[in-house]
Parts: C-alpha cells; sequence; structure tokens
C-alpha cells in the first residue's frame, strides 16, 4: 500500500494538491494517509520556486512514519556542494553551471543559513534505494551491481560524511556506484555528434534506457530523451555488458529523473519512471501500487 511520488524540485503547491488528490490529509501539519504511505523518489530542491516548503512537508511525513524519501542526485550534489575539500575548494566545484543548478535553493534560504545546514544533515539521512519483496526503488537506476556494492559498503544503506568525501573520488568503485543509482547509465555518441540539454549544456553524452538490452538497440532507440540528430546506428559500447540490464522479469521498479513529457505511461510492465518534468510545466505523478503483480495504467495519479 504505497504511493510513489515523482521529482518534486520545489513544486510544493503541486505537491500538496497530489497528496489530497491521493487522500491524504493535514492534521498538526504534516500529511498522512489512514492505510498508505508515500515514498518520494527524490529530487526535492532546486529550480522550483517552493523548496523550502517542499522540504517541510517531505521531512514531517518521513518523521512521523507517513512516508519514505529516498536520496535523489541534486541532494546529493547540494552536500558535495557543501562541504569543503581537503586541498581546498569544495566537494563539487563552484563553477558557474554548478552554481546555476543550486541557484533557486541558495536564495529561498538566504537569510536562513541554519535552517539550510540542518536539511544539508537531513539529506545524508536519506536512503539511496529501496526494496522489497514486492519492489524496488531508486532516484535514477537500478544497477544490479552498483546496489550489491551499496548493499556491502553503506551504512544501512546510507551515506556517512566518510564516505561522501570517497564518493567523490572519480575512478572508485564507490563513486561509480553511486553516478549509476542517482544520474543513471550514460554513453559516449559516436565522434563528432553532440546535443544541448535542458539547460543549454553541450553534450556528447546520452542517458540510456538502463532496462534495455544495449547492443540490441540504435543510439535513437537507447536514449531515454528523443534527440533528433542520434543516428540510426547500432549502439556501440564495449563498455557495457550487454547482460546487465534489468529484466522483464525483474520486481517492479520505481524511479525519476528523466525529465519525461507528456501522458504518463509505462515503458515495461515492470518499469515506472515518475518524473514527468513539473519543473518545467509538466506533470507532478505518482504511482499508486496495491497488490498487482504487473502496472496497471490506473493505478498513475498526476497534477
Amino acid at each position: 500500500m504505497i504511493d510513489f511520488i515523482g521529482d518534486i524540485h520545489g513544486h510544493a503547491d503541486k505537491l500538496e494538491a497530489l497528496l489530497l488528490k491521493l487522500d491524504y490529509s493535514k492534521r498538526n501539519g504534516i500529511y498522512s494517509h489512514s492505510e498508505r504511505k508515500a515514498l518520494f523518489v527524490g529530487d526535492y530542491i532546486d529550480r522550483g520556486p517552493q523548496i523550502r516548503e517542499t522540504l517541510e512537508i517531505v521531512k514531517r511525513m518521513v518523521e512521523s512514519e507517513m512516508a519514505i524519501a529516498l536520496m535523489g542526485n541534486h541532494e546529493y550534489n547540494a552536500i558535495c556542494f557543501h562541504l569543503k575539500a581537503m586541498d581546498g575548494g569544495h566537494l563539487r566545484a563552484h563553477s558557474i553551471k554548478n552554481i546555476i543548478q543550486h541557484q533557486a535553493t541558495l536564495s529561498q534560504f538566504q537569510n536562513r543559513q541554519s535552517e539550510y545546514e540542518m536539511y544539508l544533515e537531513w539529506f545524508k539521512t536519506l536512503p539511496l534505494f529501496y526494496e522489497t519483496e514486492e519492489f524496488r526503488a531508486v532516484h535514477a537506476c537500478w544497477d544490479k551491481t552498483s546496489i550489491e556494492y551499496l548493499k556491502e559498503n553503506l551504512v544501512e544503506g546510507k551515506l556517512t560524511d566518510e564516505l561522501i568525501y570517497q564518493s567523490v573520488q572519480t575512478g572508485t568503485a564507490l563513486h561509480d556506484a553511486i553516478e549509476q543509482i542517482l544520474k543513471g547509465k550514460e554513453i559516449k555518441l559516436p565522434k563528432g555528434l553532440s546535443f544541448k540539454d535542458k539547460d543549454g549544456n553541450e553534450r556528447n553524452e546520452i542517458r540510456i534506457k538502463w532496462w534495455e538490452d544495449p547492443k540490441q538497440m540504435t543510439y535513437r532507440e537507447i536514449s531515454v530523451e528523443p534527440i533528433d540528430n542520434l543516428p540510426n546506428q547500432l549502439v556501440e559500447i564495449p563498455e557495457i555488458d550487454s547482460s546487465d540490464y534489468y529484466q522483464s522479469n525483474d520486481k517492479k521498479v520505481f524511479f525519476g529523473h528523466y525529465w519525461l513529457k507528456g501522458e504518463p505511461s509505462f515503458y515495461k510492465n515492470n518499469i515506472c519512471c515518475l518524473d514527468y518534468s513539473v519543473a518545467k510545466g509538466g506533470k507532478l505523478v505518482a504511482y499508486r501500487l496495491n497488490n498487482e503483480e504487473s502496472l496497471e495504467k490506473r493505478n498513475l495519479i498526476h497534477i
């Protein structure tokens, strides 16, 4: 009896409307349901106009055991943006690109430094993934190798300060695992090809559908985002094992991250992305899980 909710990005008004549509009621400042619990797949901050209000809603629900909240890449990035590196600077560079990404959050916490640092500490308590006998949930990608590594090396599924400092060291198993599950799988485009992402940044790597066999698909087919100039040639990715993709007989998996557009739907009967670009004028989406064996479109609820 779980309601999975996609990336909110500071749109507390949409979140409250969605919770009410899901029959949650607000008592003593906390949204709750008599029979159900919410599971948020991450990305509560950045971009939107009501970031503090969003965090307050989600945190109160978690503390009252009315919800489970996972860490998204934006929460992880915020922690790293704040923490100072041992050799100077910060764990996440204060580049123009990164400052712009965090600008809405920083502006809304202006003159509220202690409150912001309280939420940064709370971010560290958020699990990176969640699994039961019936389903799995993660922010961006359920990569089996990465999840198994994190199960063995995290502390109760969470990051400590020591692990956060280790996680920014490129080339390490911890860094690679966190990149996979919080940001998804990416592959390089053929030489000379690039595109501009939603923020106008030039990119030569695409986010791929990690639930498909990459060696059976073209660049155009494997890309999560519909990009006009992708070639219709088979993917060349020797670094990715063709057998290491999410199978159709695996558990139902719920995630966000990918800025989908249009009417919410499923890629497969066990694959549910809940991010439909609420911060770009899209929808805030939930999936109401009951006891169904396969995903059912009627259980997709959105605002």
